[in-house]
């Protein structure tokens, strides 16, 4: 108590004395008709006190050079940043190696095994033709073509099989691309551009939504395969808005769903297209050489004119067992890619001998229709099979090649449910040697549908290769989920 009374009184008389300083004389004096107060001092002061700190040069400490032991010390000590995130326990993909050809039937760590895992649907993979083809374009042109399209990569058998597949489909052309999943992340920005409307499924695969992406366009997803929502959609957009009839506006679906199984309704969605007048890009990579009396697709399966379609494009990797891609359509709409996507124009071309597999599948689709009788019957056996699983649920469409298996009850969680049905799928690979797999999928993929397991069913598949699978299925299930049930 002692030592806080001067302190405290020398604090009083220092704002006393700054007090009577403000009251003095020259701070009430009156300067060309304007008063000055005491706060116009200070602020004056602490403006010239500014503008002098900001005039001022910048303090800059003489150079010395660092010697060779500081550098080598401060070498030692710098540790970089990690170039990626560490990886979170569970992320890891650790998927089994196949030993020989993805047909019907595989091999994995030297055992055989009944393989779901491919969308082999055509059972093409070891054709005899095929593989002929590709080994007599091999000796002709060799593996790859060293260039794009554009310059000095386009060879004879591209531009056959681009007619090929314009021909098949009854379009008047269609475009190759070099790798089946950059078709249509590169088509979709080749159209759609900043300020464009597009009205997406909220389903669509991690390719069409990094398509969304690159186009910059405003994107407005639909619930998915409800055409309610997608009207609902299309009205809010275009009902009252005149600046929307001048601007490019697109629907985009799939015609199966890789991450839901079902098949979009076209004939409902062209209705909608044409009462609100958008565009339809529609992705076929999973119905392509499926659907349809022919394989045509989905506008063969509902009798829709192909012409009401805009734009199609469809990965080779699936019914056709090759790779690349194809985008099929309007003359105009193929020459405008030839300058305009990304994906045709900076890629090596397609390897000519994956052309010539092309052309010879869509020759086998044409000359064996009876293919497709076999991959629906087996595809309506293993649904029956499956029907009463222990836990699982079907909920793909009964003509899709991929037969989804969602958990009755979900978890707390996907990331629970994940961990569940993959549970399921290594079991079963290692206990009755099949190979399935779980819908995991990317933490950059914003599909909100529910995970499961994906079979893939191929023409090749036996009555006794699907009995092994549905009696694995539900043994495996109703042990791994027998809590849950």
């Amino acid at each position: 108590m002692d030592l806080a009374s001067p302190v405290l009184n020398a604090t009083t008389a220092l704002l006393a004395h700054v007090s009577a300083a403000f009251k003095a004389p020259l701070a009430r004096a009156v300067v060309f008709g304007v008063h000055i107060d005491g706060h116009l001092v200070v602020e004056g002061l602490l403006i010239v006190v500014i503008v002098f700190q900001l005039s001022r040069k910048s303090y800059k400490p003489p150079k010395k050079p660092l010697s060779e032991k500081e550098i080598d010390e401060l070498c030692d000590e710098w540790e970089p940043e990690p170039l990626c995130p560490p990886v979170k326990e569970g992320a890891r993909i650790d998927t089994p190696m196949l030993e020989s050809a993805a047909g019907p039937h595989t091999t994995i760590d030297g055992k055989e095994v009944v393989n779901f895992a491919s969308a082999n649907y055509l059972g093409l993979i070891g054709n005899e033709k095929i593989i002929d083809s590709c080994v007599g374009s091999l000796e002709k042109y060799g593996v790859g073509s060293c260039g794009p399209r554009g310059f000095y990569g386009t060879i004879d058998v591209h531009l056959d099989c681009e007619a090929k597949i314009a021909k098949f489909l009854g379009t008047p052309d269609s475009i190759l691309y070099s790798y089946g999943i950059s078709t249509i992340f590169s088509v979709i920005p080749a159209f759609c551009k900043r300020g464009d409307i597009i009205v997406a499924d909220e389903a669509v695969h991690w390719a069409v939504q990094n398509g969304l992406h690159l186009s910059r366009s405003t994107v407005v997803y639909f619930k998915h395969n409800d055409m309610a929502s997608l009207a609902h959609t299309l009205e809010k957009f275009t009902h009252g808005n005149k600046r929307a009839e001048k601007i490019r506006r697109y629907i985009v679906v799939e015609s199966i769903y890789q991450n839901s199984g079902q098949i979009a309704p076209l004939d409902e969605i062209i209705r909608l297209k044409e009462k609100y007048r958008f565009r339809v890009i529609l992705e076929e990579s999973h119905s392509f050489g499926v659907l349809g009396q022919s394989g045509r697709g989905l506008a063969e399966h509902y009798g829709v004119p192909i012409d009401k379609i805009d734009i199609i494009t469809a990965g080779m990797g699936n019914a056709l067992a090759t790779d690349g891609g194809f985008c099929t359509g309007s003359v105009r709409v193929v020459d405008h890619q030839r300058l305009s996507s990304s994906g045709y124009v900076f890629s090596a071309s397609l390897p000519p001998y994956l052309a010539s597999a092309a052309v010879s599948a869509v020759n086998y689709l044409e000359e064996n229709p009876s293919v497709l009788a076999n991959l629906r019957s087996n595809i309506a056996l293993l649904h029956k099979e499956l029907s009463d699983t222990p836990g699982l649920e079907i909920s793909s469409h009964v003509l899709s090649p991929i037969v989804f298996l969602k958990l009755k009850k979900s978890m707390s969680s996907a990331n629970t449910d994940l961990d569940l049905l993959e549970t399921i799928a290594e079991r079963i690979l290692k206990e009755d040697s099949v190979f399935i797999v779980a819908s995991k999928r990317s933490t950059l993929d914003r599909c909100k549908l529910p995970v499961g397991i994906r079979l893939f069913v191929s023409a090749g598949h036996t009555e006794s290769d699907i009995s092994k699978v549905s009696s694995s299925l539900k043994r495996v299930s109703a042990s791994v989920l027998s809590d849950h049930i």
